[in-house]
């Protein structure tokens, strides 16, 4: 039998491994030739072109829309939900918080398998709320939750206390929480409740968190806060004035993601936008009515990974102003 030339044998290693669907050992065996040898040929055929892959873009849910999001704004993860489209209008909210939450709590059940005894501080929310609804593992009983902020509100189901015992609860993990007040009625309050023993403790172990889950809202009257009386009218519309598009764990923040000068500011019971800004935080965004503050808050720097709903990611990817 007459010895094949290199690119005929290459050609043939390529077309019985990828078209007729043999695998490498059977190849070299069809052609009298090792395993390697087969391995360095669909390797050059590769390299030359006599293979091309090409890969079907509709088969990849919204990977590349992960990946602008990742490498637009400089984020170690982005994790994009199934987008619910126009015609989810109607309960599209709802489920946003859900499929996000659900995807957070996927992402905490990894981080813990790679480091059972993390340290993992949490915001409040309704986001938050349903990402610790969702979690669901292993037992963790080295884990500790801590709040990022005071812990007690006088009108809100969702809030910072709840978050941390639903998942310390659900880990089989020590909860850890600040027994205060997150906006004090002053910004000497807010030094003297920080300076007690009570909070210096659980503050000191938020700010050694390896990992941060934290969620935000918009500067609307349909926010968390307003909704709870946590902020007044006039002191929303000062904030707008001030700049500030959202907040996160009561800092408001304005368009490119830095604290705004306001009162407020200087009132909050929580982890600064800086000290976050060297952990591993990741923001959970649900809800197209949060595009502006979250495209702000993803300027910032601060965030290093991203849950976000799929039709929001699909507009940030975009650069959808709203």
């Amino acid at each position: 039998m007459e010895e094949l030339s290199e690119p005929d044998l290459m050609a043939r290693a390529a077309w019985l491994y990828y078209e007729a669907g043999l695998t490498q050992e059977q190849t070299a065996r069809r052609l009298g030739v090792t395993r390697a040898r087969v391995n360095r040929l669909l390797q050059r055929a590769r390299d030359t072109g006599v293979v091309t892959i090409s890969v079907n873009t509709r088969d990849l849910g919204l990977l590349t829309v992960e990946e602008t999001l990742r490498a637009r704004y400089g984020l170690d993860t982005c994790i994009a939900t199934v987008p619910l489209g126009p015609e989810a209008q109607g309960f599209s909210q709802d489920a946003a918080l859900r499929l996000v939450g659900a995807a957070a709590a996927r992402l905490l059940r990894d981080r813990l398998a790679a480091d059972p005894r993390a340290i993992v501080g949490v915001g409040w929310g309704r986001t938050l709320a349903a990402f610790a609804q969702a979690f669901s593992g292993p037992p963790a009983p080295d884990v500790r939750i801590v709040s990022l902020m005071g812990s007690l509100t006088a009108k809100s189901a969702v809030n910072p206390f709840d978050v941390v015992q639903t998942l310390a609860q659900a880990t089989q993990g020590e909860g850890y929480y600040l027994p205060v007040p997150f906006i004090a009625d002053s910004p000497q309050d807010r030094d003297l409740l920080l300076s007690q023993r009570a909070v210096q403790a659980p503050l000191g172990l938020a700010q050694r968190a390896q990992v941060a889950f934290i969620s935000l809202g918009e500067l609307t009257e349909q926010s968390l806060l307003f909704q709870t009386g946590m902020i007044q009218p006039s002191a929303l519309a000062a904030l707008r004035a001030a700049g500030a598009v959202g907040d996160t764990n009561g800092i408001f923040f304005d368009h490119g993601g830095a604290p705004v000068d306001h009162p407020l500011n200087q009132r909050t019971v929580a982890l600064g936008l800086d000290r976050l800004r060297q952990m591993e935080t990741v923001l959970l965004s649900a809800g197209r009515h949060k595009l502006v503050a979250t495209r702000a808050l993803l300027s910032s720097g601060v965030i290093r990974g991203l849950v976000i709903d799929g039709d929001s990611a699909v507009a940030l990817a975009s650069d959808t102003q709203d």
